[in-house]
């Protein structure tokens, strides 16, 4: 298993896309792939990808025919922005990853940024402290929505505290 994995990401590591990293065994993040890294990436073993990207900002390209063209799995979960990154989505995020299981995927946007975010609120409510999610979310790709998840953070702890005004 572990010299399959070394392979994987011998494949998948010159992709065109940038920040193609893997953050956990078969989780790789990025940005925005092309149709022919979405070959490579089939070519070496990636069986799903979840786009966090909204319609209205797709590649210029049916990322999900492309996907599914290549014997992949497309799981399309549209977070627009700051607004759209919730608790919510951080679940409906962590169930898709559930049922893919152990499969490896790419978790993509146009540049990590909500992919890391989310994972810093997954991280959240599976218990880490907010400086451990912080930290998850940057390791996964987040940059500018940083003070968004601590917004949401510190929401969530006023939640759970029962303090108001927070």
């Amino acid at each position: 298993m572990k010299m399959w994995m070394a392979l994987l990401v011998v494949l998948v590591a010159p992709l065109s896309w940038g920040a193609n990293e893997m953050f956990a065994e078969n989780r790789y993040v990025g940005g925005q792939p092309s149709a022919a890294d979405l070959q490579r990436l089939a070519a070496s073993g990636v069986r799903h990808v979840i786009n966090l990207r909204p319609a209205a900002e797709q590649a210029g390209y049916d990322e999900s025919a492309a996907v599914t063209a290549e014997g992949m799995q497309y799981h399309n979960l549209p977070v627009a922005g700051a607004a759209d990154i919730s608790f919510a989505n951080a679940q409906a995020l962590d169930a898709l990853l559930a049922d893919i299981g152990d499969e490896p995927v790419l978790l993509h946007c146009a540049s990590g940024n909500r992919v890391g975010a989310l994972m810093a609120l997954r991280a959240a409510m599976q218990g880490q402290d907010d400086e451990s999610a912080i930290a998850e979310g940057r390791r996964w790709g987040m940059t500018r929505l940083e003070p968004v998840v601590r917004q949401r953070l510190q929401e969530q702890d006023c939640l759970i505290a029962m303090k108001s005004p927070c």
